[in-house]
């Protein structure tokens, strides 16, 4: 299980730089969300030693009050928040990328046309 997450981890991480590193601003946003997910996944991934199974995430009576009986709360906390500032972030992304694009008439990130747009009428 921990090689398929840390390849889930890899691929994630390996699209996101390289949508990061494409000309237009839709591809840049798409690779942010994808480095924004394998993020969450290794954050949420390392709270859980061997990954925790069988391990309760509520105190629970009868069970000693220590965090090798537990999962470790944290990371979920971490990752939860993660998510709420990454899709508040994306939402202002698409925002700025909409008005940039009407502004400039096109999405390329440093704001010159492609070859084939200026050529056409």
């Amino acid at each position: 299980m921990e090689l398929i997450l840390a390849l889930a981890i890899g691929v994630l991480t390996g699209s996101g730089v390289w949508l990061l590193l494409r000309p237009r601003t839709f591809q840049v946003i798409m690779g942010l969300s994808l480095l924004s997910y394998a993020v969450n996944l290794f954050i949420f991934s390392m709270g859980r030693l061997g990954l925790a199974i069988d391990k309760e995430p509520v105190l629970q009576p009868g069970v000693p009050q220590d965090l090798a009986h537990y999962a470790d709360p944290m990371p979920q906390a971490l990752t939860l928040t993660a998510i709420v500032i990454g899709f508040a972030m994306t939402a202002l992304f698409l925002v700025v990328l909409l008005a940039s694009r009407g502004m400039a008439g096109t999405d390329h990130v440093d704001g010159s046309r492609s070859k084939d747009a200026q050529e056409m009428p």
